[in-house]
């Protein structure tokens, strides 16, 4: 078994990395104050920038949503990759070595057997891409212009031609210096009796790519006449190709999958292709497997843990078999938090097949005309009975009931109820009796499987979770926190002074100096919250000029004031002149508030003493006061 990375390992490749530059591929960054970045939050839909990322704390955080984190909490929430693949992910990127513990030796999963099988994908789909442009190629063209598709969509889906030869490929890899064994275990050669050769021959080439854009197989449509395989051959299953798990085109709609909270599970890379540059940029497709369950986890982890105002829409051909794939999909129905639905195009047409009849807007329409699942399915039962007749009729009632019974919501239940009566032909006294009975017997044991609502159902099934860093929670967890109780009042002077000191005591330590540190974190905070900050800060004051001083603060606070802190440590201060001279100015404030009030207490005792002795010591306290603050007057 592979080891642990070091955490001395972790902790540096965070030192070394620029979170702005990760950020800056998924976000459009300006700047946004001093040593600031800001734009539109990749997390949630905004007309106005209020993500904020500090590469000089090495921290993000939106003030609209209140995501934030650091750059492996970005990579875990942005691409849902593990702990541990953003580690190695980052380390590759800067180049550094990364060390293992626990005997392990090397990468998790035999990492650099995995790194030599993505290596030799990438360069096969370089070569798949370069040869598209070849004389021979002239039916893949063909194939994609008669479907719509010109060079800069087959570019943009990088999408490749394999030559009608035996071992083009396989020479040209082994050239690059992969060998035979791991062209054979990443799925591009096929051995038989003639020995190895191309796996993919005179054919249109799809690249399928993880949620974090890596090629990891392909698809190959078949194209000539004497190509006696299937219509489409997939890599097989490799360490790094698991077809149950993977869904084409997830690498490009993922953001919009997150901001819109839908996805459109389609039925083939074409119609992938069609949705997205008809602008259903949520479009994706499973890799010749039918929908099921780890396609599901896979999309619950995109669009989020529990969102019920989420849609999952289907399109399925009005055939046998695209009936046949809604019915699977419907059994699987109730593990999605989101709504469910179907579109049907015109004429049975699917994306592909629309948008080349009747153009981007016929398509987007098809979406949008989308049915709830639920409704499809009693239509698609109901409509196989001979409506004509008493015993027809009845069947269909007898059908369409289990469906109607598996509703939770009762008002939806209600409904379609009615709905049922209405296409069945039946009184709806009678469709209420028939769906009562199905949910008896659905109780006694016939419900179609696990309730995502429910507890044992809920939160990220499935997952391992991931390698932890020294002062973290587990990233995966899914227990609700409590969140902070007093928030700050920021038209109160006082919590404004506090506010302002902790955020230049988390972001510029260095500028503020341990001397004015250490009195500051001495003062009586009004704000709560921003108490049990100052604490945090002052148990690791002596570390403040050291990387990774956010963290080691971060590590000291309770979980519910985590994103508290990570506000502060990312919001913006203001622009222009000098940092270091603002950063005094406002922490001298914050001390000279506190001087002020031990003044005025001392000011009152005085005025309540007869004590000469007690007078004088009073009175020589209230001098040192006068001292300290000219001396941050700079008197």
């Amino acid at each position: 078994m592979a080891g642990r990375i070091r955490q001395s390992d972790i902790e540096e490749v965070k030192a070394r990395t620029n979170i702005g530059d990760i950020i800056g591929d998924y976000v459009s960054l300006k700047t946004g104050g001093v040593g600031a970045l800001k734009g539109l939050c990749p997390f949630h839909d905004e007309k106005s920038p209020s993500f904020y990322v500090r590469p000089g704390v090495g921290r993000y955080h939106c003030f609209g949503c209140g995501e934030g984190g650091d750059v492996y909490e970005f990579l875990l929430k942005m691409d849902h990759v593990s702990f541990t693949d953003a580690v190695e992910r980052l380390a590759a990127r800067i180049g550094y070595q990364l060390h293992y513990e626990e005997g392990g030796g090397g990468p998790s999963e035999s990492s650099g057997n995995r790194a030599r099988l993505l290596a030799a994908n990438a360069a096969a789909e370089e070569f798949f891409r370069d040869r598209l442009s070849a004389p021979d190629a002239d039916p893949g063209r063909r194939f994609l212009g008669e479907r719509g598709f010109d060079a800069a969509a087959a570019a943009h889906f990088g999408v490749g031609f394999a030559p009608k030869s035996w071992d083009e490929l396989t020479k040209h890899l082994r050239g690059k210096g992969f060998t035979q064994e791991e062209l054979l275990a990443a799925g591009l050669v096929s051995q038989g009796d003639r020995g190895v050769y191309d796996r993919f021959r005179g054919r249109l080439i799809w690249p399928i790519r993880d949620v974090t854009g890596q090629t990891i197989g392909f698809g190959a449509r078949r194209l000539l006449d004497d190509d006696k395989g299937p219509k489409y051959l997939n890599t097989p299953e490799t360490a790094v190709y698991k077809k149950a798990q993977v869904l084409y085109g997830l690498d490009l709609a993922k953001r919009d999958i997150s901001r819109q909270d839908q996805v459109v599970v389609v039925e083939g890379y074409t119609d992938v292709m069609a949705c997205h540059l008809a602008g259903i940029t949520t479009a994706v497709a499973t890799c010749g497997t039918s929908f099921g369950v780890d396609h599901i986890k896979v999309i619950r982890r995109v669009m989020g843990d529990d969102n019920s105002q989420g849609s999952v829409i289907f399109t399925f051909d009005p055939d046998a078999a695209g009936q046949k794939a809604a019915t699977r999909a419907f059994g699987e129905e109730q593990r999605f938090s989101a709504q469910t639905y179907v579109a049907v195009g015109p004429e049975g047409l699917d994306p592909c097949d629309l948008r080349l009849a009747k153009g981007d807007d016929a398509v987007r329409r098809m979406i949008e005309g989308r049915k709830p699942m639920y409704e499809f399915m009693i239509r698609q039962v109901v409509e196989r009975f001979d409506l004509d007749s008493v015993e027809g009729r009845a069947a269909a009632l007898r059908a369409g009931a289990p469906i109607v019974a598996t509703i939770r919501d009762p008002a939806a239940q209600n409904g379609y109820t009615r709905e049922l009566a209405r296409l069945s032909g039946a009184e709806l006294q009678d469709a209420t009796r028939a769906v009562r009975s199905a949910q008896h017997s659905v109780s006694r044991g016939g419900s179609r499987g696990a309730d995502p609502r429910d507890a044992s159902a809920s939160g990220r099934a499935g997952q391992s979770a991931p390698q932890g860093r020294a002062g973290y929670g587990d990233t995966g967890a899914s227990a609700e926190q409590p969140r902070p109780i007093a928030q700050a009042d920021l038209t109160d002077p006082t919590q404004r002074t506090e506010r302002e000191s902790l955020m230049v005591l988390l972001q510029l330590p260095t500028e503020v100096g341990a001397e004015r540190a250490a009195r500051a974190v001495q003062v009586p905070f009004v704000n709560p919250t921003h108490a049990v900050v100052r604490d945090a800060i002052a148990s690791q004051l002596a570390t403040m000029t050291q990387p990774g001083w956010v963290d080691r603060v971060l590590a000291e606070v309770p979980q519910a004031y985590v994103p508290t802190v990570n506000a502060l440590a990312v919001a913006a201060l203001p622009q222009g002149g000098d940092a270091g001279r603002y950063a005094r100015s406002i922490v001298d404030g914050l001390i000279d508030r506190d001087l002020l009030r031990e003044k005025a207490e001392l000011t009152s005792r005085l005025g309540r003493t007869e004590d000469p002795e007690l007078r004088r010591q009073i009175s020589l306290a209230m001098v040192a006061i006068e001292t300290e603050r000219r001396r941050l007057r700079g008197e």
